[in-house]
């Protein structure tokens, strides 16, 4: 199978950024969370789900 360069592009930055956050999956999404509020844009979330 070939290997698209886009998906690859995209698993070199997301190992980059694992590695620099020593692959802490709580450190990585605080600052995907502190980025999202200073980077000037609405942030948006889904509805919470009713249990029904």
């Amino acid at each position: 199978m070939r290997k698209d360069p886009v998906v690859e592009e995209v698993r070199k930055y997301r190992r980059q950024r694992a590695e620099r956050f020593g692959f802490d999956m709580d450190k990585i999404a605080r600052n995907v969370r502190n980025r999202e509020k200073s980077g000037g844009r609405k942030v948006v979330s889904p509805p919470k789900r009713v249990a029904g």
